[in-house]
């Protein structure tokens, strides 16, 4: 449902009295500063002040608003709320602004810190992301998908009980594992099963714990032929298509434009596209530095001239002002944030659209960078240290795509003139 018609001067027809009172003011003041929409601020103000309300009729006290009390408002008193206009009923909206407002009031040491939960599970998944952190140096996205995997497996074996690793079998773990193939359309992802709770149980193995011996050979790795397609690239017309389709007018064009330059003239995954700084480019040397990787390590590559001048426009044409270092800023609330990988694979995927392509995955224009490295005379070790892959055979992939120099060693088909 959409807000009610009505004047939203919350001083005067919205009351804000109780435990909120004193902080409405800072919540407003919040929304200013993150450079919220005028209409998405008065709705979130007006779902602040409905909690308010709800909260001096139940007599909460400050330090009982909380997630606790926020699900309680959503479950419970919206779906069957009959409070007096300015009101709206919408749960995304009221989650949204009292999500909000926990972080107002806890910037402002008004309630207690997010709670940590303590459950056994808990803590062993907070040890074990340490370990993966330090110990092995995996990446934000590895350790989370990894530790999401394990919680599952210790939640459905021990419950809310201590772990004990050492009573777990190989017929749980196959039980589990058959359950989770459930969860995967593709042997790649499932492969991801096998290797997170293999390296769990050899952590375990590390700490001197008593693991049964048959826990890793329990799994076995799904069939799966990595060099059995083709990677999707680009044609060159269709390259040709998508540039040709930049440099148009628009909001946030130039930005559009500098992203796809460094996915297709430097290959770079959306992840390392976010995360680029300022402190990242030596426009002298044209060299660009990238710090957030796959491999967690610096890599050092040149700057094209195209993908510089791309950048240097949007710096100078349209990046926000701010003190941020991140070169892609946001232009929607919350301001003053860099754009994150989804927005990348957003801008991608609209940029397809514009020069008519039918294309989604913005992943093609990195197959397509080492596909046309290929086509220019580059080797595959060349193309592997663009790529920035740890192992060859990850890049051996693109060798199907090298036809001009497969086509050199090919054998005639037996019976051929040739």
């Amino acid at each position: 449902m959409g807000i009610t018609q009505h004047p939203l001067h919350l001083d005067a027809d919205c009351p804000v009295k109780g435990p909120i009172e004193p902080y409405f003011d800072a919540f407003r003041q919040y929304l200013a500063q993150h450079g919220y929409a005028a209409h998405t601020s008065a709705s979130y103000l007006v779902d602040v002040a409905h909690f308010a309300r709800w909260a001096r009729t139940k007599r909460l006290r400050l330090n009982s608003v909380n997630e606790t009390s926020v699900a309680e408002f959503l479950d419970e008193h919206l779906p069957n709320c009959q409070c007096a206009a300015p009101v709206h009923h919408d749960r995304s909206d009221h989650r949204a602004a009292l999500g909000h407002l926990l972080e107002v009031l806890r910037s402002l040491d008004a309630i207690a810190p997010t709670p940590l939960s303590a459950t056994a599970v808990d803590e062993e998944l907070r040890r074990y992301d340490e370990y993966m952190e330090h110990a092995r140096g995996l990446v934000p996205k590895t350790r989370s998908m990894a530790l999401r995997i394990i919680g599952r497996l210790l939640t459905e074996c021990f419950g809310s009980d201590a772990i004990n690793i050492g009573t777990i079998t190989p017929e749980q773990v196959r039980q589990f594992f058959a359950q989770e193939a459930l969860r995967y359309s593709k042997p790649s992802s499932l492969a991801s099963v096998v290797a997170s709770l293999r390296g769990y149980f050899r952590y375990h193995v590390s700490l001197g714990d008593h693991v049964h011996g048959g826990l890793t050979s329990a799994m076995a790795y799904p069939a799966n032929w990595k060099q059995s397609a083709l990677p999707k690239t680009l044609t060159t017309e269709e390259v040709a298509q998508l540039v040709n389709a930049l440099g148009r007018p628009g909001p946030s064009m130039r930005r559009a434009d500098a992203i796809v330059r460094c996915a297709l003239d430097l290959g770079l995954r959306s992840g390392e596209i976010a995360h680029l700084s300022l402190d990242d480019i030596d426009w002298r040397a044209s060299t660009l530095t990238l710090r957030h990787t796959k491999g967690a390590r610096e890599d050092l590559l040149p700057l094209p001239a195209t993908t510089g001048e791309a950048i240097a426009a949007y710096l100078k044409q349209e990046r926000p002002r701010t003190t941020n270092r991140a070169i892609f800023m946001r232009i929607m609330a919350p301001l003053d944030q860099p754009v994150g990988p989804d927005l990348v694979r957003k801008t991608i995927r609209q940029a397809y659209a514009r020069a008519g392509l039918p294309y989604t995955r913005s992943h093609w224009l990195r197959h397509t960078m080492a596909n046309r490295l290929l086509a220019g005379g580059s080797s595959l070790k060349e193309v592997a240290d663009v790529l920035r892959h740890r192992s060859l055979n990850t890049t051996m992939i693109y060798a199907k795509l090298d036809s001009r120099n497969l086509a050199a060693v090919a054998l005639p088909w037996p019976g051929s003139a040739a």
